[in-house]
């Protein structure tokens, strides 16, 4: 057999049917490798961008992390070694040829503030805000399908016109606001969660919980659920109208189906794709917003890390970051790309169309 005809077959079995085939194909194989150069090239030029306005910045990495008063103590020969530490004598250029060839390798360098390995600062950081981000991202998604189905049900009605009204403000309300409301309001007015940081303060590592990292998670993950919750309940608002507006339902009401009926058996079953789709593209908000989120927080993560990596121009640590976060966003809106391409066939035959026409999906 051709293995360039093969056919990567997946069946996917269901309650009360025989399964669904799913055909993985060349087509996308094709899809998989465009969207891997892209992301390549997306990497290149975040890192170059990164690079040359951290190159451009006013903040003088001496004055930030050593001090006027300590500068002005020192011999000129002490200065000039700070100056090689913080590569403030090297061209930019230069800086980044090095900093590149090393990303090529699998170095992302050392961090002039922790003085760890790049990818070892970044996985401790990392593993904090993603317990943030998994819980949001999760809250985001239950809580928005939920209201967004209510909405859609209720349309016109006092609960339709309550999450509408919920979606807009929180829409126009920036996270580190929300943030900061939760924390005088949870924490302070009435203290029944921590006032931030990850673990309790003067507790060993060894003694701390589970119950203790999970009680201080709550405010922050739930700051970022909650701004998240809006797109996902006014897309899946605008969904469930389109659906209960369709001429099957209809039909479906003239058999003496219920209300919830047809929402179960319709509705969720059509809108879920589109949804999930957009649930996956969301991670580039919840991935911005936590950077604000942690600082409010003071939660050692990943965002926290970025700001004090910028504020002390720990230039590898800070690029690091940015070369990291760009792909994770870069992935999740691939995942949600690749899962609609996969499924829903119309997308596979729109794309074909503008191919033939000289367009480029």
């Amino acid at each position: 057999m051709d293995t360039a005809g093969l056919l990567l077959t997946t069946w996917i079995s269901g309650a009360g049917n025989k399964g669904r085939k799913i055909q993985v194909t060349k087509r996308h194989g094709i899809f998989i490798i465009k969207n891997l150069i892209r992301m390549a090239i997306l990497l290149l030029a975040v890192s170059a961008a990164a690079f040359f306005l951290i190159s451009i910045s006013p903040v003088d990495p001496l004055k930030s992390n050593v001090g006027q008063a300590a500068l002005g103590s020192m011999s000129e020969e002490q200065i000039e070694r700070l100056k090689e530490y913080w590569g403030v004598t090297v061209p930019a250029g230069e800086r980044f040829i090095r900093w590149f060839s090393g990303i090529c390798r699998g170095d992302f360098g050392i961090s002039l503030l922790y003085r760890r390995p790049v990818l070892d600062v970044i996985g401790e950081k990392f593993a904090n805000s993603a317990w943030l981000m998994i819980s949001a991202w999760i809250f985001s998604g239950i809580g928005g399908v939920a209201l967004g189905v209510l909405a859609g049900v209720k349309r016109g009605k006092w609960q339709d016109k309550a999450v509408t009204a919920y979606c807009m403000v929180i829409a126009g309300t920036p996270a580190f606001w929300l943030a900061l409301v939760l924390l005088l309001v949870f924490a302070i007015r009435f203290p029944i969660f921590p006032i931030g940081f990850s673990v309790p303060v003067g507790v060993a590592a060894s003694e701390v919980t589970f119950g203790d990292r999970l009680i201080h998670a709550v405010l922050p993950a739930l700051t970022l659920g909650l701004t998240g919750v809006s797109n996902i309940a006014m897309h899946t608002r605008s969904k469930m109208i389109e659906v209960l507006e369709s001429d099957y339902v209809f039909y479906a009401r003239a058999r003496g189906e219920t209300q919830w009926q047809i929402v179960g058996r319709h509705g969720l079953k059509n809108i879920l794709l589109p949804v999930i789709t957009l649930q996956f593209a969301s991670i580039s908000e919840i991935f911005g917003g936590s950077v604000l989120v942690e600082q409010v927080f003071s939660y050692p993560g990943l965002g926290q890390a970025a700001i004090t990596a910028g504020l002390g121009s720990d230039v590898p640590l800070l690029l690091g970051i940015t070369l990291i976060s760009a792909a994770v966003v870069f992935l999740g809106n691939f995942t949600a790309d690749l899962l609609y391409y996969t499924v829903d066939p119309r997308l596979k035959r729109d794309r074909k169309k503008m191919v033939r026409k000289g367009e480029t999906l």
